[in-house]
């Protein structure tokens, strides 16, 4: 990865850390997340958002400050419209219902690209109008929760196995946004997105492009909605207001820039992922009547924190510029997966700690089981011994790396270089010298 690449891409920091240390929390507050129904509810649950994320995430790199306000009420919109039709038994095929869902979320989209650049009314304008409007017709389409969802739908938002229907439409819908990103039209939209006065003057069709856009928003709000009918089976038009402020904060979570220009599903889906892993761990803890007071409390407080570490990522990423951020998502996806591990696997431990199972949640997955503290030394299992090799050998790995990089082009090796090998060599003296049973760290059986 040159330099260059590495410094556009430095905002991904940020929401890389942030999805790391609020998955390792939500695996230890919640251990059942680690099994094949906890991952495929997951998968169900945050779909719908993920994919509410990708559609403002493509509008918001066309500039323009196009940030879709009425995303929210647009999948509900379709939501109902789905469920309404197919309680009445007009839609029952999956094809006919694809075809609805992202016929309406494309026309909605069309229509909201002509008024932008015909009518010339300020997209925020256009979005917030979308979201009145689509909110009191949601209501008027479906007064309460309820209706059928269509019948090949029954299966799709059980949960209880990791692969299913809504996680193909999710690999489906983030695949085709990077297959999109080697055509012409994503670097005309990016052109667009960072100046479109000067992407016009290059030749760029900047209102082709931008209808593009749109309509390609509205197949990512079409698939996310039909994710929504799967998770809840039936019609709901009052959760459009709630999708559009959790949708937005993702956005923002992961580094997306709401000026234009910068943002891929990358970026959006860690933003979303981190959304739903926060609400995850808020219902372990028990806040009572205030539970969801503190859940929107926090997501607003975490935009606001958002917002001010997009501001300071140039100033940091001057610091931490040899720091690539695919290199810190490897490193911290070791440890978390350890984790991951260590709690998928406890109950093979209960013989060796029986008294873990009682023991309190910090000692019962980092202390005594499998891991404790002994007259012998400190024991570590298999796993956490796999988990702590390989998450070393991939840091000392990437570390090298990045310093041959950064002493390629110089004329001498640096201090710091010569310091760094000096202590490998150390260390594999001691390694070879040290013998077996002088070693301070043991590995249960």
């Amino acid at each position: 990865m040159t330099p260059q690449s590495a410094s556009s891409n430095a905002y991904l920091l940020v929401p890389i850390v942030l999805m790391a240390a609020l998955l390792g929390t939500a695996v230890i507050r919640g251990p059942a997340l680690v099994s094949p129904a906890g991952m495929g509810s997951a998968i169900i649950v945050a779909a719908p958002l993920i994919l509410a994320t990708y559609a403002l995430m493509v509008l918001a790199v066309a500039g323009r400050g196009t940030v879709d306000l009425a995303v929210g009420p647009l999948l509900a919109f379709i939501n109902v419209v789905v469920v309404k039709l197919s309680t009445a038994g007009l839609l029952a095929s999956p094809i006919a219902t694809f075809i609805v869902a992202l016929g309406l979320g494309m026309l909605y989209q069309l229509l909201f690209a002509l008024i932008v650049i015909y009518v010339r009314v300020q997209p925020i304008i256009v979005a917030l109008s979308g979201f009145l409007a689509l909110t009191g017709i949601n209501l008027v389409i479906l007064p309460r929760p309820g209706g059928i969802a269509p019948e090949f739908m029954s299966s799709w938002g059980l949960g209880t196995t990791i692969f299913s229907p809504v996680l193909l439409i999710l690999v489906i819908a983030t695949l085709g946004w990077y297959l999109f990103t080697a055509s012409t039209f994503y670097t005309n939209l990016k052109m667009m997105g960072y100046d479109e006065r000067a992407a016009w003057t290059s030749g760029v069709k900047t209102d082709i492009v931008r209808i593009g856009t749109h309509l390609i928003a509205g197949i990512y709000v079409g698939l996310g909605a039909i994710c929504y009918t799967a998770l809840i089976s039936s019609g709901d038009p009052t959760q459009g207001q709630n999708m559009t402020l959790t949708a937005v904060t993702a956005l923002v979570l992961g580094g997306v820039a709401l000026s234009g220009g910068r943002g891929g599903a990358t970026g959006a889906l860690l933003g979303a992922v981190s959304l739903w892993l926060i609400g995850y761990v808020l219902a372990t803890f028990n806040f009572g009547a205030i539970q969801a007071f503190m859940t929107q409390m926090v997501y607003g407080l975490i935009l606001v924190l958002s917002l001010l570490l997009t501001l300071l990522v140039p100033v940091i990423g001057r610091y931490v510029s040899f720091i690539s951020p695919w290199s810190a998502f490897l490193v911290l996806a070791i440890v978390v997966i350890g984790i991951m591990l260590q709690v998928a696997t406890y109950g093979t431990y209960a013989e060796v700690s029986p008294q873990a199972v009682t023991a309190p949640i910090s000692e019962r997955y980092f202390l005594d089981a499998p891991a404790r503290v002994s007259s012998d030394g400190f024991a570590i299992s298999q796993v956490q011994a796999f988990a702590l090799i390989g998450a070393l050998a991939a840091l000392a790995f990437v570390f090298v790396a990045r310093l041959t990089e950064a002493e390629a082009t110089a004329r001498r090796m640096g201090l710091f270089l010569y310091f760094f090998v000096a202590v490998l060599l150390v260390a594999l003296f001691v390694a070879i010298i040290v013998q077996p049973e002088s070693r301070l760290f043991g590995v249960l059986p």
